[in-house]
């Protein structure tokens, strides 16, 4: 008497299909993490925002010590920089900086001396950054001893039109040397990162600058 298996078993799955159904769940599962981490970057992004944004006019700026003719005399070398940098004219670039000067740039490049960063910034004016400008809005400007002021701003570069948001903070240190002529000593330049900056907010709230509350 012949039996028959009710219950036949289940057909077997050839073992290239089912690395194909493994590749092809990463491949979605790994498409959406994509798609979640660019939504994420993107608020992260548009939700970080600059309140302190400073003053257009450097001469504007209260500052802290210093007399009204020390901070106009000092604006002047930044706005005399600023033109320079416009003609993309190096020397005069230069010439607004001490003999010594050091000159830090986002990058993290570091020029030590006029004649450094001089030459440096005929070569750039002559490359990729011919024709362009700067844009500044000032933060703040402190002096110390009469000889002695730091400027803080918001910058940037730019071709055509100004850019809506600075993109760079930017440290002068300024002195007024011998023949009575404020020139710039230090410059230090950092590129804001939105994104990690709005990060480091959200973990630690206590982080945020005061000015940002």
């Amino acid at each position: 008497m012949t039996t028959i298996d009710t219950n036949p078993a289940t057909p077997t799955v050839p073992a290239k299909s089912r690395r194909r159904t493994i590749v092809r769940t990463l491949g979605a599962t790994t498409l959406t993490l994509g798609v979640i981490a660019a939504g994420g970057y993107l608020w992260l992004d548009r939700t970080s925002e600059v309140h302190n944004t400073g003053v257009a006019e450097c001469t504007s700026v209260v500052p802290d010590g210093g007399s009204d003719t020390d901070l106009r005399a000092v604006c002047t070398t930044l706005s005399t920089m600023t033109a320079a940098w416009g003609r993309n004219d190096a020397d005069a670039y230069g010439a607004t900086f001490t003999e010594n000067a050091t000159y830090t740039t986002f990058l993290g490049t570091h020029y030590q001396g006029r004649g450094d960063l001089t030459e440096a910034h005929r070569a750039l004016f002559d490359g990729f950054l011919k024709g362009t400008k700067l844009a500044d809005s000032y933060l703040d400007a402190r002096f110390y001893g009469g000889t002695v002021a730091i400027v803080t701003s918001r910058g940037d570069r730019y071709s055509d039109d100004k850019p809506a948001e600075l993109s760079k903070t930017q440290t002068y240190t300024l002195v007024r040397e011998q023949d009575g002529r404020w020139r710039i000593a230090a410059f230090q330049n950092t590129q804001r990162n939105p994104v990690m900056e709005r990060v480091s907010f959200l973990f630690d709230p206590a982080t945020k600058p005061l000015a940002e509350q």
